[in-house]
């Protein structure tokens, strides 16, 4: 094969997606409020826009993972302690398992990318993580240190994270336009994005 018939098999948009995902995963390293986090608008985006589908499952959870490692480097060892103790396992297994599940529902955009479609779906994403990410609390709670309400019930665990969920929900939403919006603008300057899927 020539060089020139490898340059023109070469599709850029996996990179393109890749490298955004990548970005926003590691916008966490910034100072933002607790739960505004970019975890499920990665994954709505990855299963709307990769072609195949073992990437969108793929690549979000490999650029969290990233993002996780990259955050223990900088906040010291503590945060690996944390993240990797015993207690607190069963939630960050948990976060992933969103992650995956949220990209398996952004499939459900692809071809039907609007405004409205992913505010919908980024509702959707959000309330899943919500309930998904507190039931683990609940089922953790005699083992995490600080979630007494949890020791009480499921449902004082859901009430007491509702403030959490607030910023999860704007850390969606905020992301999925950053991500969303901002593909649709490299779509209209670069050609090889036009496909439905990359």
């Amino acid at each position: 094969m020539t060089s020139s018939a490898r340059a023109s098999n070469f599709a850029p948009g996996p990179l393109v997606l890749a490298a955004m995902i990548l970005l926003a995963a590691l916008s966490r390293l910034l100072p933002l409020p607790p739960n505004f986090a970019p975890l499920e608008a990665v994954a709505l985006f990855g299963g709307a826009y990769f072609a195949k589908r073992w990437l969108a499952l793929v690549v979000p959870l490999l650029a969290m993972l990233i993002s996780d490692f990259v955050l223990g480097l900088v906040l010291g060892s503590t945060y690996f302690e944390y993240y990797t103790s015993a207690a607190y396992a069963p939630s960050l297994l948990t976060n992933y398992a969103c992650i995956a599940v949220t990209t398996v529902l952004g499939f459900g955009l692809r071809g039907r990318v609007n405004g409205t479609r992913v505010l919908g779906y980024s509702l959707i994403g959000s309330v899943l993580f919500f309930m998904l990410s507190n039931f683990a609390a609940w089922l953790t709670a005699f083992d995490v240190a600080g979630l007494s309400t949890c020791r009480e019930g499921l449902l004082p665990c859901y009430v007491a994270a509702l403030p959490f969920f607030k910023w999860t929900l704007l850390g969606t939403l905020f992301y999925s336009a950053l991500l969303f919006g901002g593909f649709a603008l490299l779509r209209r300057r670069l050609p090889m994005l036009q496909p439905q899927t990359v």
